[in-house]
């Protein structure tokens, strides 16, 4: 701990401040205040600076209007980062819905700029893959977004697979680490998980099965896009679990779903299922925008 107090002795110095200096606007401070909590006397001063003394809340408030900093920038020399707070709000659960609280010192992250000019907006994408330049601004609850455990899609305008559990034009998160198909009987549709697949001509998420050497990509019984059966993995390979998504519910009642597509003759390498529902499904035209690997 003596390197923060260091770092912290720097700074006065540059500044060209005496200790007394410090507790003489120290004083100010407590003053307006209303509380000797603020003070900073020249000997806790020393023992902050040379003896690994961790401020306490009130005086770290002090020494950062003298020293004229933020409060994140000197917590930070104690290795604490408050633009990652909300990477913390998963140790919790609280039961009761409430609204969440976001200081503006919370300080700034990255996001996309600037996306690949093959970005099509009508179809789904894997999102990481599109972006050519990420740019900072002061959007700290998008922080996640950064996560290196996770892959984000955009579900395509024109892609009504999952419709209406996932809206065309929804964010998603892809857990990579959950692969492995899960086959069993759901109480709900809500709870049999929905997969990232991609394709010899795209992305889709989808619920999944296996049929033989095949994968099944089931879409909701309300929309209108038919069952695919792909073989595993030269023509679908699951690319992780869907494990949150942001939409916009606003515009459910304008939802127009499209006719639905006609499938072209199964080609001779095509994957039959043995059930008699299920039909090899080839020449569809959802268009790969990804920077991902093809398939082989």
């Amino acid at each position: 701990m003596l390197s923060p107090g260091i770092e912290l002795r720097k700074i006065r110095d540059r500044l060209g401040l005496t200790m007394r200096d410090v507790e003489n606007a120290s004083v100010l401070i407590s003053q307006r205040h209303g509380s000797e909590e603020y003070l900073v006397p020249p000997s806790r001063l020393s023992d902050i600076e040379t003896k690994g003394v961790v401020p306490s809340i009130y005086r770290l408030y002090s020494l950062a209007g003298i020293y004229h900093q933020s409060v994140s920038a000197l917590l930070d020399l104690y290795g604490i980062d408050l633009a990652e707070i909300t990477t913390e709000w998963a140790t919790s659960q609280p039961a009761r819905s409430h609204v969440v609280s976001l200081g503006k010192e919370h300080g700034a992250l990255s996001v996309p700029v600037r996306m690949d000019p093959g970005f099509d907006l009508r179809d789904t994408t894997d999102l990481g893959r599109m972006i050519q330049q990420w740019g900072t601004v002061p959007l700290t609850m998008l922080n996640q977004l950064a996560s290196q455990d996770y892959t984000y899609a955009y579900i395509g305008t024109e892609d009504y697979t999952m419709y209406p559990i996932l809206q065309p034009g929804s964010l998603v998160q892809v857990d990579e680490s959950r692969k492995r198909v899960v086959e069993r009987r759901w109480r709900s549709e809500y709870e049999r998980p929905i997969y990232f697949v991609e394709m010899r001509d795209g992305f889709t998420c989808c619920w999944c099965s296996f049929r033989h050497n095949a994968l099944v990509l089931q879409p909701h019984p309300l929309s209108s896009t038919p069952v695919r059966v792909l073989r595993h993995p030269q023509e679908a390979e699951v690319i992780g679990q869907v494990v949150a998504v942001a939409m916009r519910i606003g515009d459910l009642a304008a939802a127009v779903l499209p006719e639905p597509r006609v499938l072209s003759e199964s080609r001779s390498n095509a994957v039959l299922s043995s059930s008699p529902t299920l039909k090899a499904a080839t020449g569809t035209d959802h268009r790969s925008v990804s920077m991902r690997k093809k398939l082989e």
